[in-house]
């Protein structure tokens, strides 16, 4: 293997215990506008459900759901089932997809601030797309511009939040992206209740709105500093270290920077890092940047997101109260993520996904059962009943908000070297926006046909999920970015695939690096 020298890791032992410094002013602030990019994703997924739920919109883009959601007779269930409709809604993450898959190359080539500065634009432009467009082929196109912003924004953002945040507080800051999603999601749901009673024209309101955290997003990317990771990844040891003791608040930064720059070494060594990421060494961190995602959207929770308004009207729900009811939802997804934050670095990340998930199956086999008994076949929910359907979502969504929602993004983000991170990123985002899109673009289809039916298959998944953190994630918190890779080794099952630390030692012999205890034994920049 290439760097040999550096061993398997890259890093030459566990320097954890020397790291210094602080939470600085600069990170923070950092980090607030990075996670801006969360905002964006957020801000679609809550904005698409209530705009497909306006009367006007439906009326020009989509007529044959607007005669069919208007039409005295009623198919529970069934009302919005189209796959025009649905496409709108995913074609987004189609596009964030294969974008995504571009933007590991950049992230890597030229820098966190470069993605989240293509993505900030990309969004920008679709935006404008979609609040002037006048057919459904310029809406589709504005749709795959946002799709464009998504990919590059989801690389990026939270590798830069990871990689700017010290160990032992890298949870709560990195899930300052999750935050802004879930205060997107809010703050469309808000605007969506708003901008219904404004007709014709209040749907071409919500959906240019989308301008703004686009705007915030690409002046945030010209901004701010690139992590010192990446700086030093990219030849910039200087410079890296500047930014390093700027963000840490001291000078003293040996032993991190010395961690950094013999991961950067085997970075730079490794031509082909998803061909890399396939080898055996990086099994499970490829295992875990493929499941969790596929689990995080398989929770069902997107479904309720984009579809929120649409959902409880197909309940029963009329207009107004399905979208207030879907403010209820967005609101509590962002108190509950202030949780996850607040215990993140204390509790550790297998206790809130094992948690959470509990709690997200007990929610979704009680709302498959109160609307198995008692809506359907010519049955209307009570107002009794409505009550508890919407409190139920409420507590499934905070089980979500506090546990897969931010844990989905995290974990994936701080478990890979460096010479991997950005094409695992790439996965993780590519998985997450590939099932984002089956999921968005198959709803609509499995509610008519599922029913109720459609809860208890997303329970089955939840359940599969938590066993699968039970038995293969292993407690990441508080352990250093940079020797994430030796924890594998001391898991129960993962140092059983991994191989022999001999292989990849061999010919490293007298060629160790100096210890650290003055500047001076730093290897030049």
């Amino acid at each position: 293997m290439a760097g040999g020298s550096f061993g398997p890791t890259g890093v030459a032992k566990e320097r954890a215990q020397q790291y210094e410094g602080r939470v600085t002013v600069f990170v923070v602030m950092a980090c607030l506008v990075a996670a801006i990019g969360g905002s964006i994703f957020g801000y679609d997924i809550g904005i698409s459900g209530g705009v497909t739920s306006m009367d006007p919109f439906l009326e020009k883009f989509f007529p044959v759901v607007y005669r069919k959601k208007n039409n005295q007779t009623k198919i529970h269930y069934c009302e919005y089932n189209n796959q025009g409709l649905s496409a709108f809604t995913s074609s987004l993450y189609l596009a964030g997809l294969v974008a995504s898959i571009g933007a590991s190359t950049v992230t890597r080539k030229y820098g966190r601030r470069a993605s989240i500065t293509c993505g900030g634009i990309s969004f920008l432009i679709g935006a404008v797309l979609n609040a002037s467009a006048a057919n459904l082929g310029m809406l589709i196109l504005g749709r795959i511009m946002l799709g464009v912003g998504i990919g590059f924004g989801n690389q990026a953002v939270p590798l830069y939040l990871s990689e700017m945040a010290p160990a032992h507080l890298r949870g709560g800051l990195n899930m300052m992206f999750q935050l802004a999603t879930t205060l997107g999601i809010f703050s469309a749901n808000m605007i969506n209740y708003r901008t219904e009673k404004i007709k014709p024209w209040g749907w071409r309101l919500s959906l240019g709105l989308a301008a703004l955290p686009a705007l915030l997003m690409t002046i945030g990317g010209f901004l701010l500093p690139e992590t010192p990771n990446s700086l030093i990844e990219q030849g910039k040891g200087d410079e890296g270290r500047r930014v390093l003791e700027k963000i840490r608040g001291t000078h003293n930064v040996n032993a991190e920077l010395q961690d950094m720059i013999e991961a950067s070494e085997l970075a730079n060594s490794i031509k082909h890092p998803f061909r890399n990421i396939l080898e055996l060494r990086n099994r499970p961190q490829l295992v875990i940047a493929i499941f969790m995602p596929t689990f995080q959207i398989l929770t069902g929770i997107n479904s309720i997101l984009f579809y929120a308004p649409v959902l409880f009207q197909s309940m029963g729900f009329g207009g107004n109260a399905s979208l207030y009811s879907s403010v209820m939802t967005g609101a509590v997804l962002a108190l509950s993520t202030l949780v996850s934050i607040a215990t993140v670095d204390k509790w550790g990340r297998r206790i809130l996904l094992i948690g959470g998930g509990i709690q997200m199956i007990a929610c979704q086999i009680a709302v498959a059962i109160i609307l198995g008994l008692k809506f359907g076949n010519d049955q209307e929910l009570s107002k009794g009943f409505s009550i508890l359907v919407v409190i139920v979502f409420c507590l499934f969504v905070a089980a979500f908000g506090w546990s897969w929602g931010p844990l989905g993004w995290t974990v994936p983000s701080e478990i890979f070297p460096l010479e991997t991170r950005s094409a695992g990123q790439s996965i993780t985002v590519s998985v997450n926006l590939f099932f984002t899109f089956v999921i968005a673009q198959s709803f609509l289809s499995l509610l008519c046909s599922f029913k109720f039916g459609i809860f208890l298959f997303f329970a089955g998944w939840i359940t599969i999920m938590t066993i699968f953190v039970y038995i293969f994630l292993p407690e990441t918190k508080g352990v250093p970015i940079e020797e994430m890779i030796l924890l594998w080794r001391k898991h129960w099952f993962w140092r059983k695939i991994m191989p022999p630390l001999e292989e990849f030692d061999e010919g490293t012999a007298g060629n160790k690096l100096p210890e650290l205890g003055s500047t001076d034994n730093i290897p030049a920049l």
